[in-house]
């Protein structure tokens, strides 16, 4: 019998406020039980400024700082340096921020922080959208996807922004991706984040199941296929220059990832053509980054 290495610590209680099969919520509930009760949550205006319940009451049992939307790397900075006065050194610092606090309105202060190399965990809850005030396009929102401000007459026309590599270029101490349905990579990410001074970036997709347009149920299912069908693939970058792909999948269509969420129902034969040869050349460019540096490093340790 296999033998899981899932803590069986609990800091998300019932009660909690998010949708049956919030994606969010098995997400921040495996990220609590990585990081532990010496922890700091700094959460920007998203789906999670109420989730955790009205004051005085949360259903998660670490000290929460809500903060504004464009705040997320600079509170979490001002948190760090006031424990370093306070002799704090066992206290983790973390940024629980959405797509649309990451992505966009969030990039200034949490670039500013990077460049800094503030010492704190920052996890992008990314759900595609701007989904705690009516599934509005953001940033990270796919190329043709539905949102109700890119109906499917006049759908998105832009890529996806790929804040990974974004944040890889700060020359930050460690970027990775994960999701819920391998939960015990995403565990070991946060953990390995945990262990590392510095500016720690954590891309957690995140299935919403009403702007998904998917069943509560098939949330899980549904982070898997994206994996599967590389549209998502499970990555480390450290110092911005060593790649390592963490699960090389036997490949599905992207199709079958797609036709799993109403907000892709739109599309023709030929757009899902287009959006499969998208994801085929990054995979081959991820790749190609990934044998790049461990020839490089290669070299370096002879």
């Amino acid at each position: 019998m296999r033998h899981y290495q899932i803590p069986a610590v609990e800091l998300l209680g019932p009660g909690h406020l998010a949708c049956p099969g919030c994606g969010a919520a098995v997400g921040m509930r495996l990220a609590l039980k990585a990081l532990g009760k010496k922890t700091i949550l700094v959460i920007p205006a998203c789906c999670w400024s109420i989730v955790p319940g009205a004051f005085p009451h949360s259903a998660i049992d670490v000290p929460i700082y809500n903060t504004a939307f464009e705040t997320g790397g600079a509170a979490a900075a001002g948190i760090v340096a006031a424990l370093d006065i306070l002799g704090d050194e066992e206290t983790t610092v973390v940024t629980w921020a959405g797509d649309g606090g990451t992505f966009d309105i969030g990039i200034q202060s949490l670039s500013g922080a990077a460049e800094r190399n503030d010492n704190f965990i920052y996890i992008c809850n990314d759900n595609e959208a701007y989904m705690n005030t009516g599934i509005q396009r953001s940033s990270a929102t796919p190329y043709l996807a539905w949102t109700t401000t890119t109906p499917a007459g006049n759908p998105k026309e832009r890529p996806k922004k790929n804040m990974l590599e974004i944040m890889a270029d700060h020359r930050i101490p460690y970027v990775a991706s994960v999701t819920i349905a391998y939960p015990e990579d995403m565990i070991r990410k946060i953990r390995k984040a945990k262990s590392i001074y510095g500016t720690k970036f954590i891309h957690l997709l995140s299935p919403c199941p009403p702007g998904w347009r998917i069943p509560s149920e098939k949330v899980v299912h549904v982070s898997r296929l994206a994996v599967r069908a590389r549209v998502f693939p499970l990555l480390e970058i450290e110092d911005g220059e060593r790649y390592t792909v963490n699960v090389h999948p036997d490949a599905i269509p992207v199709r079958e990832y797609l036709k799993a969420q109403g907000r892709f129902s739109h599309l023709t034969e030929e757009q899902i053509d287009e959006i499969q040869s998208n994801v085929d050349r990054e995979w081959r460019r991820l790749l190609k980054r990934t044998q790049f540096s461990s020839a490089v490093f290669d070299v370096a340790r002879r």
